[in-house]
């Protein structure tokens, strides 16, 4: 464990239960935080991070006597007692996990750890790759009359292997907007798949690092996106985005906000 010396917060803010909250740090930027997130982190007399995933600036706003705890080199064995353990002494673990923690953080394991110690926890959403992705790319994922689904999904890798009925070149049949996590080691088998059924000249976003300071984004065909991730040397926190709404797209309008539609909100107008 180590001390933070950065900021002290005022006496009547430190009143967090002790519980673990988990919380999603979101892709890097620590202005993408939530509100939650940040009060969280104010408060809490732990913080167990990912230091491998996570920036140091998202700590920036810890108590000045927080116990910070890094695990990029630790074992959910090595994590697990010491969170417990600081509840039971009565105090308040904030545990850090990058983008939302529904999304390959495996914590699913720690809440069901966590559930059979009887310790109480929380979990915080936070801002995943892909929401971060399509603002920088400035698109909407969903567009009228093009596609309407978004499917998360990643390679099988030796971390974790992908069910047979979700192997990805199943799921590229739908041509949706698809969202590729943890597949830049497998780049080519992942391009090969996806080309069985995207056009090659599909829109492809490469999004390396999204939120960090090193951040570098590049729109490519789908054809070219394994030679763009060998070139660029991508390794590690990679995100691509397929998608037909990332090419030029025709103008389309919503009938959402058409005058002609009519809803609970908006009934139509009277007529003379």
């Amino acid at each position: 464990m180590e001390k933070n010396s950065e900021f002290i917060p005022p006496t009547s803010q430190r009143t967090l239960e002790p519980a673990v909250y988990i919380v999603g740090a979101g892709p890097g930027d620590p202005d993408l935080l939530t509100v939650k997130a940040q009060k969280l982190l104010a408060q809490a007399d732990v913080i167990v991070f990912a230091d491998s995933l996570v920036p140091v600036q998202i700590l920036d706003g810890v108590r000045a006597d927080a116990e910070i705890m890094r695990t990029g080199n630790k074992t959910l064995e090595e994590i697990l007692p010491v969170m417990i353990e600081m509840v039971r002494s009565h105090k308040s673990v904030v545990r850090l996990h990058s983008g939302d923690p529904s999304l390959y953080g495996a914590v699913f394991e720690q809440m069901q750890l966590l559930t059979e110690a009887d310790i109480p926890f929380e979990v915080i959403p936070g801002i995943s790759a892909f929401q971060a992705a399509a603002a920088k790319l400035k698109v909407e994922l969903t567009v009228p009359g093009l596609v309407q689904t978004i499917i998360l999904t990643r390679i099988s890798g030796r971390a974790s292997s992908v069910p047979a009925t979700e192997e990805l070149a199943s799921l590229a049949a739908h041509q949706a907007s698809l969202c590729l996590y943890l597949a830049a080691r497998h780049v080519e088998e992942a391009q090969a798949q996806l080309m069985q059924h995207y056009p090659a000249d599909t829109p492809v976003a490469i999004c390396f690092r999204l939120g960090w300071q090193d951040e570098q984004v590049w729109v490519v065909p789908l054809q070219e996106m394994a030679e763009v991730t060998n070139r660029e040397n991508l390794i590690r926190t990679t995100l691509y985005v397929i998608s037909p709404a990332l090419g030029k797209i025709e103008k389309v309008r919503s009938r959402l906000y058409h005058p002609e539609h009519t809803h609970l909100f908006r009934p139509k107008a009277a007529t003379h």
